[in-house]
């Protein structure tokens, strides 16, 4: 079971980028993912959130209005659309995932992928 977080890299306030999170060995259907964030002496947050089956979302009040959350369950990947970045987004990025949603609301999902890094910097 592994979860691969991609997209990363630096980006100008305003600017956008995509993350995925594709998984391998298992399917991510039945599952709800979350995004996290972690930036240098901070701790962890949560971001935004799916679930896994009518797609219902959550999104933190930061990013609310700038993020958007979906999923591709054909392609078995999650992706994190994030548009009109700002510097305090820089962070690295993860995503996680569990059958359970109320687990990913409150941080502690089973599986999760290795982060990939955001730095929104002119």
């Amino acid at each position: 079971v592994q979860l691969q977080a991609s997209g990363g890299g630096l980006v100008q306030p305003g600017g956008s980028l995509r993350l995925s999170c594709a998984a391998s060995g298992f399917t991510l259907d039945y599952y709800a993912i979350g995004w996290f964030r972690q930036a240098p002496g901070k701790e962890r947050e949560g971001v935004s959130y799916i679930s896994s089956n009518r797609g219902a979302t959550y999104y933190a009040d930061s990013v609310k209005g700038r993020f958007t959350i979906s999923r591709d369950n054909a392609k078995n990947t999650v992706y994190l659309q994030m548009n009109s970045l700002k510097p305090e987004d820089t962070a690295v990025y993860y995503c996680a995932a569990d059958l359970r949603f109320d687990t990913i609301m409150v941080g502690t999902p089973r599986y999760w992928g290795q982060g990939t890094q955001v730095t929104v910097s002119s």
